[in-house]
């Protein structure tokens, strides 16, 4: 098992005031003064501490009057240091017992307290995201011929009726094509990174509940304790540790560095990571939720970086610059959002979106996020690196980046890419060519896919 987290209570109880209006302003979960409970609790937590150091010491002493009155044959004074032992033995125990109860009960309000915010990061909701960047084609019209399901379904890339039968709704088969294009996305999008110099890994889908609350995210729903959020396991025994299918890559990717202490020059440390998220409430129906775009398991290779607190925000841009080549490739019209405070999760002091137009939908559809967490999740899981000058072990910062949300991707390509005969009835799709050389072919269904030239 991992140490507890190392929160940094000093500058929560010295910060409160912005703490608490930061977590107002992101929407966090917390009641309304559980911050400055933080604070006092920690100053609580203290003066015990304190406290108790002094009582030990004592008991300390007393056990050196005891060793010498028995040297001296000193009875009395050895009767009396006894007693005066065995009161303060009872002391200690009652205060190591609040010092315990303290400190759990302040780890646990403190855990919900959400990162510090960019203050370049806008306030509100979505709609107050700020469009930093704007690439490829022009967008299509809004087309509900060019819904991707309708598409899909009638070139056989999709099956959704049967996958419910067999798993339930949202869930789904990708056949032919459609199953070729997953591999050829996922193929792509790793050169691309590797090109970038991150290191390629497969993940394991399932995760300790532990590691993932760690990297902020909620196994199940905290307003409503039995919702769950994500997949949990059964326990085989009750010594088993909560088991969760992962609801994205970066979970486990995270956890690959927890409790690890890296010299300088080791990092930064950059892996591209290929996993399947789960999300147990992604079933939600309604036209946001049709198709392949919300469901409820997906392939998602995903970026991971730990580096040094002074270089974060530079790898933030690194990371973007591997996201932009890849959708630039794909010849889709994207679009780079600033996320506002209000859509922000609890690990990310700063995040990107990048959308997609999809006409299909009708609307821009987010394909890839991008998160600098700082040291947020590293204090949770112990990633740190030693500063050879001055002789300190110091927490790292993490980020983490979608490189291909695989599904969205192929309603994107789908939608953008349908070719129609002179009925309206869509007969191929035409591809990027970039994607053609991690192909593997079809067969007889030889004119169901075009590439761009």
């Amino acid at each position: 098992m991992l140490p507890p987290p190392r929160l940094d209570y000093r500058s929560i109880s010295e910060n409160f005031v912005y703490k608490s209006t930061n977590a107002i302003n992101r929407k966090a979960p917390l009641p309304a003064d559980a911050i400055q409970k933080v604070s006092r609790l920690h100053k609580e937590f203290k003066s015990a501490s304190s406290l108790l150091n002094e009582k030990r010491n004592a008991r300390s002493m007393i056990g050196e009057t005891i060793r010498s009155s028995a040297c001296r044959n000193d009875t009395e004074a050895k009767e009396n240091a006894l007693k005066e032992g065995k009161a303060l033995k009872e002391e200690i125990a009652e205060m190591e017992t609040t010092c315990s109860h303290l400190e759990s009960e302040l780890l646990e309000l403190a855990l919900a307290i959400p990162n510090d915010t960019h203050p370049s990061s806008p306030l509100g909701p979505e709609s107050a995201a700020i469009t930093l960047t704007t690439q490829g084609p022009a967008c299509l019209p809004v087309s509900s011929a060019r819904d991707h399901l309708v598409v899909a379904k009638k070139l056989k890339l999709v099956d959704m009726e049967n996958a419910s039968n067999v798993s339930g709704t949202s869930w789904y088969y990708l056949m032919n094509e459609g199953a070729l294009l997953e591999l050829a996305l996922t193929n792509y999008a790793i050169s691309v990174a590797i090109r970038h110099g991150f290191q390629p890994v497969t993940t394991p889908d399932v995760v300790r509940s532990d590691i993932a609350r760690r990297c902020g995210f909620q196994p199940r729903d905290p307003s409503h304790p039995h919702h769950a959020q994500s997949y949990h396991l059964h326990a085989t025994s009750p010594s088993t540790p909560e088991l969760i299918l992962a609801g994205t890559a970066e979970i486990p990717l995270a956890g690959m560095f927890a409790d690890r202490l890296f010299p300088l020059k080791a990092l930064p440390q950059k892996i591209v990571g290929v996993g399947h998220a789960f999300r147990a409430e992604a079933g939600a129906r309604g036209a946001e939720a049709r198709g392949l775009y919300r469901v409820h398991q997906f392939t998602k290779v995903e970026l991971f970086a730990v580096t040094i607190a002074e270089e974060s925000e530079n790898m933030m841009e690194e990371i973007r610059q591997v996201q932009d080549s890849i959708l630039r490739e794909l010849d889709l019209p994207v679009r780079t959002l600033d996320m506002p405070t209000e859509e922000l999760g609890a690990s990310a002091y700063r995040k990107y979106d990048m959308e997609v137009w999809m006409p299909g939908r009708g609307g821009w559809g987010e394909v890839s996020s991008l998160s600098n967490c700082t040291d947020y999740q590293a204090r949770r899981l112990h990633i740190r690196h030693h500063l050879e000058a001055s002789k300190q072990n110091v927490f790292a910062h993490t980020l983490n980046g979608t490189a291909a949300a695989i599904p969205r991707l192929i309603v994107a390509l789908i939608e953008n890419g349908v070719e129609f005969d002179e009925a309206g009835e869509p007969v191929s799709i035409t591809l990027p060519a970039v994607l053609k050389p991690y192909w593997l072919g079809t067969g007889s269904r030889n004119t169901v896919v075009k590439w761009k030239s």
